[in-house]
């Protein structure tokens, strides 16, 4: 998709301003093309030249050197993280033996004896290759930190993660008698880098991994030192955090208010939030108290072996609790679309048509939502079970809790299915899902009553 659209761009660029366009990366027109070292090699001062050899014809725009407008360059690619690791070291050079360890083209090999470069065959230097694909790497110093620091571009966050690039620098460095202290991430970066990277020294430790965005977040700052020049502020930092923090909608969102606001707004006389909605938040109550649950007993003193156990039972509850939880704001915008349609005009055959469209599909998805609702908090009896039976016995009341929100979201979003489903026209799809939401019900009531039962077992009343 990205790739259509740089092509749709650079033939802007190049038709309408007349600016000669390269494609690169994913969108380049040939092979050697894909790498932009290769595009801009020579940088400004080879242009005229190269625009006049026909191996360098643009993708875009004309052949012709302009003195003013030079060249451009227009790509599609993976995210590039810009990131520095700090050292706690003034030298430069200390600084580039790391950055020389870690990138990906590494460094040139000199014999041990003469101390000159080695060639190959063909007379070009022979490389030694770094340990991480997809990075460029230089050691610098920073007078006003005073340090010296690695920088890098990771133009592969899947091939090198960054908290593997924070740690291939700690290893180098720490071999050749430095100290990494802390690093810097340099513009944004995706939140799944951050949650990654949480994840990964929570591994480290031993501890579990199902905690909430925030607590990664927060693991991921400390672990690699994101705060030690500067505060870290998720908000302006992570791209998705940054893009919502500009959005209006999403300060309205109902998970948005607290506790009492919510009830409040709920008491209020607006038929939004409804039944639909609560039976979510209901239900990412339960989810959430089959996690604590969880993550209790991964740290319970004894139980150090099944840290993981229990820790990949939380982060599977922290997955439906957060799907149930932007549920309910999905149920609440199903109803006000459905207001919505309903206040379409209707001043001749074609807006009725259109009216009636808008209608059935937004009553379409005002059975879709608590029906998805209806599986998610399905899906959570089998992890409330789990903790019922071989969770903290301490905790156990709380996993009968859990079952309790559970199946009152289930029949909850139920009734929300059923009260929508005579105004959809599409019959089979009704019957499809009645039949299996009561289904789901009679699961629910029966996954509840045992796990009851095992709760009142170990409690002893």
């Amino acid at each position: 998709e990205t790739v259509e659209w740089a092509q749709k761009l650079g033939a802007r660029v190049g038709n309408d301003l007349n600016i000669p366009v390269y494609l690169y990366e994913a969108a380049a027109s040939r092979p050697e093309r894909c790498n932009l070292a290769v595009i801009r090699a020579g940088e400004y001062e080879a242009l005229p030249e190269k625009l006049a050899n026909p191996d360098w014809k643009p993708d875009f725009g004309p052949a012709a050197f302009n003195a003013k407008s030079g060249a451009t360059v227009i790509g599609a690619r993976d995210f590039l993280i810009a990131y520095n690791v700090n050292l706690n070291t003034t030298s430069v050079r200390r600084a580039n033996s790391v950055a020389f360890d870690v990138r990906e083209k590494g460094r040139v090999l000199n014999d041990p004896a003469t101390g000159k470069p080695v060639k190959d065959a063909g007379g070009e230097p022979v490389r030694q290759p770094g340990v991480l694909k997809g990075v460029k790497a230089i050691g610098w110093y920073i007078e006003e930190y005073g340090i010296a620091q690695i920088s890098m571009n990771i133009t592969d966050i899947n091939a090198t993660p960054l908290h593997l690039a924070f740690e291939e620098c700690h290893k180098s460095a720490d071999r050749r008698g430095m100290r990494v202290t802390g690093s810097e991430l340099v513009g944004l970066v995706p939140l799944h880098v951050m949650l990654e990277a949480g994840k990964y020294f929570l591994r480290k430790q031993r501890r579990s991994t199902g905690v909430s965005e925030s607590e990664l977040i927060k693991i991921a700052v400390k672990s690699m030192g994101l705060d030690e020049l500067a505060p870290f502020d998720p908000q302006r930092k992570i791209i998705e955090y940054n893009l919502a923090a500009g959005d209006p909608a999403q300060q309205k969102k109902l998970i948005a208010k607290d506790l009492r606001d919510f009830a409040d707004e709920t008491a209020s006389e607006s038929p939004a939030p409804g039944g639909g909605s609560i039976s979510a938040y209901v239900g990412a109550l339960g989810a959430a108290l089959a996690t604590m649950v969880a993550n209790l007993s991964s740290h319970k003193r004894g139980w150090d072996e099944r840290w993981e156990e229990f820790g990949n039972a939380a982060e599977q509850g922290q997955g439906i609790k957060d799907a149930l939880l932007r549920a309910v704001d999905e149920d609440t915008d199903a109803f006000n679309a459905i207001m919505a349609a309903f206040g379409l005009p209707k001043g001749n055959d074609e807006e009725k048509a259109a009216r009636k469209a808008a209608i059935q599909a937004a009553i379409k998805e005002a059975i879709k939502v608590p029906f998805n609702v209806m599986e998610l908090a399905a899906r959570s009896f089998s992890l409330i079970r789990q903790m019922a039976d071989t969770g903290n016995p301490n905790s156990v009341s709380d996993a009968g809790v859990a079952a309790l929100c559970a199946r009152a979201a289930v029949r909850g979003a139920f009734l929300n299915v059923k009260i929508n489903a005579p105004g959809l026209d599409d019959k089979d799809f009704t019957r499809q899902v009645l039949s299996d939401g009561a289904r789901m019900v009679a699961e629910a009531d029966e996954a509840e009553k045992t796990i009851l039962a095992i709760v009142e077992e170990k409690i002893g009343a």
